[in-house]
């Protein structure tokens, strides 16, 4: 073997303990950036140290999303609602759902997502197989014959602001271990993977389990208020956890009614063995803790027209993911994830139609 630097014996060495180790993770358990290791990993290579075989693989920057892939129907009303009486609407329909919605970010955003999922075998599939096809491998969606594929129903006033919804997600109650367990492979090979709380608790403790052994960072997004309960116990290594302040009222049975209660909330997340935290608050913007540093309050972007705030939260959880991914500080991480969530809502689309990774850059270089 050809004499290696300091730097490049310790890739090496990492390498060695997992070959489908990510870039990502090599950087973080290094402490370099993502650019060196990249840099470093190449040297190996052209030394010969290093066949590429794993990281033919890593270099896809493939991303595993588990969880809700469903039809989103939006209904807004043209007066303020009135209960117990007809309301005129106008509707559109779109392919929707949590871990659906993140992998098409992603997907338009430069990864190649793969999603695990559970449907029915009808229209509604038909719609959402059409829409995500070309951002995503649907290898992994069960096909259920007598199922209905998931559907969620938001009514909207006519500000486009969330009155109430209606969810059908029971088909998700698929998703169990042995499905999952399909795309191990996959797995190792992900830089990252992301499941959403449509997920059954027990899929949701065997992603923790895999995550830690196969050494690839995970996120947890929370999906409602209702189905915190299925968040395992123990979350020790999980990498990062995307919730709201409502639905950590829930997990947590505190009100949230100040920044105090705010910061106390993600240092309650943080103790239970998480490394990174988003809360969420709409207007009020989002807190961000770190296991390894400070709790930070960053105030939200002036969102201008509101068209549709539907899957603004996922496109947050995206931007902060790619540019977590892409090696990025963390404020800058967090002004990306809040940038495309506000160029989701001022769309009609639930995952905007124009975002490239050019676009995103330019769109948070232009605000700042």
């Amino acid at each position: 073997m050809e004499k290696l630097t300091t730097r490049e014996r310790q890739v090496y060495q990492q390498i060695v303990k997992n070959p489908y180790i990510s870039q990502q993770t090599l950087s973080e358990a290094l402490q370099l950036s993502r650019s060196t290791v990249a840099n470093l990993i190449s040297g190996l290579v052209q030394k010969n140290v290093l066949l590429g075989r794993a990281y033919v693989l890593n270099k896809s920057r493939q991303v595993l999303c588990i969880g809700g892939a469903n039809v989103d129907r939006k209904l807004h009303t043209y007066e303020p609602l009135q209960m117990y009486t007809s309301n005129p609407v106008y509707s559109r329909s779109s392919a929707g759902g949590v871990a659906r919605n993140i992998a098409e970010n992603l997907g338009r955003l430069g990864f190649h997502p793969s999603l695990i999922t559970a449907s029915g075998m009808d229209a509604d599939w038909d719609m959402i197989e059409k829409a995500s096809r070309p951002f995503m491998n649907l290898e992994g969606t069960l096909h259920l014959p007598h199922a209905t594929t998931g559907t969620y129903t938001a009514l909207m006033n006519p500000q486009g602001e969330l009155l109430t919804a209606l969810a059908d997600m029971e088909v998700f109650e698929a998703i169990v271990p042995p499905l999952v367990m399909k795309s191990e492979i996959k797995m190792r090979q992900s830089e990252c993977m992301v499941a959403d709380l449509n997920c059954p608790k027990e899929t949701l403790e065997l992603l923790l389990r895999m995550s830690r052994s196969f050494s690839v960072p995970l996120a947890f997004v929370t999906v409602s208020a209702p189905k915190m309960k299925r968040l395992p116990e123990n979350l020790h290594g999980l990498t990062w956890l995307m919730t709201n302040i409502e639905e950590t009222e829930a997990q947590f049975d505190m009100s949230i009614d100040s920044k105090e209660k705010w910061y106390l909330a993600a240092g309650l997340w943080l103790e239970m063995g998480i490394e990174k935290v988003t809360i969420t608050s709409g207007k009020d913007g989002v807190v961000v803790g770190e296991k390894e540093g400070d709790i930070h309050h960053f105030p939200s972007f002036s969102t201008g027209d509101v068209n549709d705030v539907t899957g603004a939260g996922d496109a947050f959880c995206a931007g902060v993911l790619y540019g977590w991914m892409e090696g990025m500080e963390l404020q800058e991480i967090i002004k990306t994830g809040m940038m495309n969530a506000v160029k989701c809502i001022q769309s009609p689309y639930t995952v905007r139609q124009d975002l490239t990774p050019s676009l995103l850059t330019q769109d948070v270089e232009e605000f700042v």
